[in-house]
């Protein structure tokens, strides 16, 4: 079971590497206001969800504690971002400040894994 966790654990870590990746690339547009949201972006926030559902999952099948408030407030947050981008992905260009608040938010929930204890 362990080996499945870790594994589901890599690929949560490659879709926040996507959504970051995808915002970063974007930065530079972001200031001269012609930042999109980019395909690598709404693939990160799928695969974030979709893995941090089956972690979830696995570590209760696993009989291992999972806080239960810490999981759904990084759900909420995973589901605004989602939505945003989800919402705005065919628009030329999204308004910079909604397009910062997504990494905003992003990185909130990077940090709020890590530090969360």
């Amino acid at each position: 079971m362990d080996v499945l966790i870790h594994l589901f654990v890599g690929l949560h870590i490659i879709g926040i590497a996507a959504l970051l990746g995808g915002f970063f690339t974007q930065m530079k547009a972001m200031g001269q206001g012609t930042a999109r949201f980019v395909p690598a972006m709404l693939h990160g926030a799928l695969t974030m969800l979709v893995t941090g559902v089956i972690l979830v999952g696995l570590n209760q099948a696993d009989d291992q504690s999972v806080d239960n408030i810490k999981i759904g407030v990084k759900l909420a947050l995973l589901i605004v971002i989602l939505g945003l981008v989800y919402v705005k992905r065919d628009e030329e260009t999204v308004d910079k400040r909604l397009f910062g608040l997504v990494g905003l938010l992003t990185m909130v929930n990077v940090f709020i894994a890590v530090l969360w204890t």
